[in-house]
Order: structure tokens, then sequence, then C-alpha cells
């Protein structure tokens, strides 16, 4: 295998999981599962995906263009900086969930839910469009990111990388808006099903998921960082 064959498949590897990771989020998602259910939830479902998508879109397009489609040459120093931060998210990650463990056998206080939860009703497509992006998680987005500084789009399975990484970490949104413009009364309880769930095992999701993501991030940058040549 060539050594560019290699690089292209590490950096497919590390989107499809941090993709994984983004579309398994539980905060989004519990946002995205209230706005379902409430009225012209299809409706709003699809405008909170179309912004969620075009987002994701703008992030890979911008990291891209940052680049100039010229990824950092091995051993330099944009190409160990992007590496750093790779380490770095990840490190964030872990101590996400090392906090969030520590945190599960204490008693909680009570919060209060978002404003615009109150008025999801009346809410428009507009809002749900924008309340996407700002609740997607960051950190993942940032490590995608930084993966994505190493990729050189070349052929057309390099665009395919791209694009199936927004699908990736779209697809819980698209598969319940689906789901919800096919069958509405059925997704209803379905939704409710989901919710309940989510609720149940967010610490657990947040915990695991975070401990997964930021361990790899940190192990396969440390390995590609002794890989450098002296």
């Amino acid at each position: 295998m060539r050594a560019g064959e290699t690089v292209g498949a590490a950096v497919t590897l590390n989107l499809i999981l941090i993709g994984i990771a983004v579309a398994l989020d539980p905060l989004p998602l519990t946002a995205f599962m209230i706005i379902l259910p409430s009225k012209n939830g299809a409706r709003k479902g699809a405008a909170y995906v179309f912004g969620w998508l075009v987002s994701l879109a703008a992030v890979v397009a911008i990291t891209v263009a940052a680049t100039g489609n010229n990824p950092p040459k091995p051993a330099t120093a944009p190409s160990i900086a992007a590496l750093a931060v790779k380490i770095a998210l990840g490190a964030w990650l872990v101590l996400i969930a090392i906090r969030r463990h520590r945190a599960m056998g204490q008693p909680k206080k009570p919060k209060k839910p978002p404003k615009w939860q109150a008025s999801v009703d009346s809410m428009s497509p507009w809002f749900a469009m924008a309340l996407a992006p700002a609740l997607q998680p960051w950190v993942l987005i940032g490590a995608g990111a930084a993966t994505i500084v190493e990729a050189k789009l070349s052929s057309t399975a390099s665009y395919l990388a791209l694009i199936f990484y927004c699908l990736i970490a779209s697809s819980t949104y698209l598969a319940m808006e689906i789901y919800t413009a096919l069958k509405p009364d059925r997704s209803r309880q379905l939704t409710a099903g989901f919710q309940t769930w989510i609720n149940d095992h967010t610490d657990q999701v947040i915990i695991w998921g975070s401990l997964i993501i930021g361990l790899w991030l940190i192990g396969n940058s440390l390995y590609l960082v002794t890989s450098l040549p002296a």
C-alpha cells in the first residue's frame, strides 16, 4: 500500500469514528426529539437537519479551503500542530468523561429547561435551522476538522469520504426525520421511547463516547508523532 493510500485510509477511519460520535451525542439529539413531536414538527425537524448538514459542510469546506487542498507534509510544523490539536481535543474529551463519571453519584441541581423549549410549538423553521449548529458537539466537530486537515481531495473516493462523514454525523437525525415524515403517528411513540432511554442513559453515553473517542484521538496522534522521521 502506498503512503498516500495509508494516510487516506487513516483519515477515513478517524472521520467514521468521529461521525458516529457526533450522530450519537445525546444533548443535541434530545433537543431534536423535543422538536419532532411538536406542532408541524416534521417541517421544523427538516429545517433542523438542514441547518445541521449545512454547518457540517461549512466546517469541511472552510478546513479544505484553509489548507488549499494541500495537506501539510509529515514532520513539518503545520502537521505537528494538527496532531497536537487532536491530542488536546482528545485529552479534553477524556477529562469530560472523568468529570461526568465523578458527578454520577452526586445529587444534581435541577436545571431549568431552555427558553426555546417552552415555545417549541410556535417555533419557526428558521429558528430550528439556527438551533442545530448551536447545539452541535463542537469538540468533536473540531476533532473532525483537525482530521480533515490531513485530507487531500484528489479523487472521487476522497470527496465521497468527506460526504460520507457528513452523512454519518447526521444519520440519526436523517433517519428520525424520514420516519416522522412517513409515519408521524408511530414516530411519536418511537421518539418518546428513545427520549426516555436517552434521559436514563445520558451520563453513560457521554462517558463512554468521550472516553473512547478521546483515547483514540490521543493514541492515534501519538502513534503518528512517534512514526515521524527523525
